[in-house]
């Protein structure tokens, strides 16, 4: 067998080890579909990304966050803002994990993703995912942090998105209070816990 047939061989077989072959997401929605299997193995604890370890239902850990980093940061789709249904799929996973063994690894990466979407969504810059998402880098660095040029719509749909949630992201409070500002101070009463931020 020839060296190229043999890596050719290598890497099929890695890849039908992988449960999510990231090589295949080459868009924002096969994004999506990947996130999907990530929320469902943190649903039922079974499933592709859960196998070959430890996964109790409705549990979230840091291999899961993994699996999101690695979708969300998809050459295919690195330099693409986040989209919406990316970050309502993170909200859902956020949503089906009553357990929590990540460190806090999740709840920093659904800020920076909400965050990345509502600033590119307003027509703001935004750096590559693999940047913008990176536990290393502080998401001061890069988010909007006043309302100027922020849309309303988009503030409204995360208000709308953490209304009524038993677990409440204090970073992606804290950001959404920076970004809706003293002058939607009505909105910002909606986003539970907000005042409690010392804003």
């Amino acid at each position: 067998m020839s060296s190229a047939a043999m890596s050719s061989a290598i890497a099929a077989t890695v890849n039908a080890a992988d449960p999510i072959d990231i090589s295949a997401i080459v868009s924002r929605e096969t994004a999506v579909s990947a996130l999907a299997k990530v929320r469902d193995g943190v649903i039922t604890g079974e499933g592709p990304t859960t196998r070959g370890r430890v996964h109790f239902s409705r549990a979230l850990d840091t291999q899961d966050v993994d699996w999101c980093v690695r979708i969300l940061t998809a050459s295919a789709v690195d330099n693409v803002p986040v989209s919406r249904a990316e970050a309502e799929t993170l909200f859902e996973i956020n949503d089906a994990s009553a357990d929590r063994l990540d460190e806090g690894l999740f709840d920093d990466l659904l800020a920076k993703a909400v965050v990345h979407h509502a600033a590119s969504a307003s027509g703001l810059p935004v750096p590559p995912r693999a940047i913008a998402l990176s536990p290393n880098t502080a998401i001061e660095s890069w988010a909007p942090t006043q309302a100027v040029g922020v849309n309303l719509e988009v503030l409204e749909w995360i208000s709308s998105q953490m209304r009524g949630k038993r677990r409440y992201n204090r970073a992606l409070m804290t950001l959404a209070a920076m970004l809706v500002g003293a002058a939607t101070l009505p909105m910002v009463q909606e986003l539970p816990g907000m005042l409690d931020l010392g804003m």
